[in-house]
């Protein structure tokens, strides 16, 4: 596949080293241009690009970028990429980056909101498992103990082509209902970075609770660092 990933930090770098060695025809982009990505794709093979170029004639694009930095995109990112799947694997981190968004505090699924900052359907996957995990503990299919990822979206045939890629990559996928069911997998649930099979992952889904512990909430002097929340 062809496929754009927007954002080279730990899960962004990450996913552009395992789908590279995998084959795909990856682009990588970040907010500093493609000039600051130059040992990343000498690295992997990754072609480096702008942002805009990042989304351009994709199979698929990935948006894993800060919560907070996501409404500063291009407007015009997704203009003409026809019905390109696009993936959001960020989360909503208040009192260690992202400071206090409104609608999230007062109920909205992160995924949503980021859908409606581009003006696209997306998938939510990635969000729950660590980038070092990502990396090294993927597992052929069948494997005892190999570790799954919630899949959430409205778009049955997009959602079905990350999972397709979630399983090349070494885990099996879950499917995790529609993105107004994201909250499921946000920070501070059950799955959340608990590396669980299918069907652990299965059972946490359904014992999450839609209510936000305190630590995943804005406070009046948020945002702190990720060492020091606020």
């Amino acid at each position: 596949m062809k496929i754009g990933i927007i954002g080279a930090g730990n899960i962004g770098g990450t996913l552009t080293r395992r789908l590279a060695a995998l084959g795909h025809e990856v682009s990588v982009a970040n907010s500093r241009g493609p000039e600051t990505l130059r040992d990343l794709a000498a690295e992997t093979g990754a072609t480096a690009v702008s942002v805009i170029e990042a989304a351009r004639e994709k199979d698929l694009v990935v948006i894993t970028i800060p919560q907070r930095n996501v409404p500063d995109l291009p407007g015009d990112l997704f203009a003409d990429t026809g019905d390109v799947a696009v993936v959001d694997t960020g989360n909503y981190y208040p009192r260690q980056r992202d400071g206090r968004i409104d609608v999230i505090e007062e109920g909205m699924v992160e995924s949503r909101w980021v859908e409606r900052q581009l003006g696209r359907p997306v998938t939510k996957a990635f969000n729950n498992i660590y980038a070092d995990h990502l990396r090294d503990n993927g597992r052929p299919a069948g494997a005892p103990g190999r570790i799954a990822l919630p899949v959430a979206g409205d778009d049955d045939g997009m959602k079905a082509v990350v999972m397709r890629l979630i399983d090349e990559l070494g885990f099996d996928a879950v499917d995790a209902g529609r993105l107004d069911q994201s909250w499921r997998q946000q920070p501070g649930t059950p799955v959340y970075t608990t590396d669980l099979d299918a069907d652990g992952v299965r059972r946490a889904l359904s014992e999450a609770s839609p209510q936000r512990s305190p630590q995943w909430r804005a406070t009046p002097h948020s945002p702190g660092s990720l060492l020091d929340p606020r």
